[in-house]
């Protein structure tokens, strides 16, 4: 597929504080590309400048094949992580401006009612809850139906019920071809979404890749974790004694009762076992570890 946006070493510096050093990337039409990192990763710095709101200090950004200050406004959208709408308007209201701003928009009703909001509720923006505005304000970012959509932690302040219902409208957006760049410190939310993910860390891209080969690649083995503070040697099992308990690495969910019942034999007592898979949260804290030892993987 054809990229829709690029960057290529993109720099960004505030003083003697560096947020971006150097981040390269590619998104394809139709993807859905998560940035994820904790709070001061670069994240916003990153979209601001791929937007255009930001220049640069360095590096070159492309987005529908111009500078991203002259792309068509009509063909983006953006949901920035601050957004303040006058307190006096309705959500309706408020949709209502951002279509009227298009020539060619969707309807607004509709927009808010695929977000969870009723276009009827008079209830002013500044008395909505913290979930109901964020819905607003992704709804207004949607109205002019964007073909490539940047959205900077878009479910921040939603409930759990209201995080899934937005995750099913992204979802239904990429359906239909629109690209997506988003931006997340929620790890679940980035392995529902995303098509590829880039881990930010240090101003720089760790990695990228699919959720799956991120985590294959970076996030260790599944393990067992068993609370007791005894250190046995157990006969045809591996483990190491950290200050979690005793943690099994490599095992199969079959193999736990092998083990529970080998530490029985061994008159081992212990609290609880605990078995788990390794996830995209597990990839980055390695990815982090390496970036700040210098050791960048790209």
């Amino acid at each position: 597929m054809d990229s829709v946006l690029v960057a290529d070493d993109v720099a960004k510096s505030y003083g003697d504080a560096a947020a971006l050093r150097g981040v390269s990337l590619s998104v394809s039409e139709g993807e859905v590309f998560a940035l994820v990192g904790p709070n001061g990763a670069g994240k916003t710095t990153l979209v601001r400048c791929l937007t255009g709101t930001t220049t640069p200090d360095g590096g070159r950004v492309e987005l529908l094949g111009e500078p991203p200050q002259d792309a068509q406004k009509q063909r983006l959208g953006l949901l920035p992580q601050s957004f303040s709408p006058p307190d006096r308007l309705t959500a309706a209201e408020l949709v209502g401006y951002y279509a009227g701003l298009y020539a060619d928009s969707r309807a607004p009703d509709a927009v808010l009612e695929s977000v969870g909001l009723d276009p009827d509720d008079a209830t002013r923006y500044g008395d909505l809850s913290g979930g109901q505005r964020r819905r607003a304000c992704v709804a207004a970012a949607l109205v002019n139906d964007p073909d490539v959509l940047f959205l900077d932690e878009p479910t921040t302040g939603v409930d759990p019920a209201g995080r899934h219902a937005l995750w099913s409208v992204f979802e239904g957006l990429a359906a239909d071809g629109t690209t997506i760049v988003l931006t997340t410190h929620d790890m679940a939310e980035a392995s529902a979404l995303a098509d590829r993910v880039g881990l930010l860390a240090d101003g720089d891209i760790a990695a990228t890749g699919t959720p799956a080969d991120l985590v294959a690649a970076h996030a260790g083995s599944p393990r067992l974790v068993v609370d007791t503070d005894a250190d046995p040697e157990l006969a045809g099992f591996d483990c190491t004694r950290t200050d979690a308990g005793l943690v099994f690495e490599g095992v199969d969910p079959t193999a736990v009762g092998e083990i529970a019942a080998a530490l029985d034999d061994a008159d081992v007592a212990f609290d609880a076992l605990s078995w788990r898979e390794p996830s995209l949260e597990d990839a980055y804290l390695a990815l982090a570890g390496d970036a700040e030892r210098g050791e960048v993987v790209q």
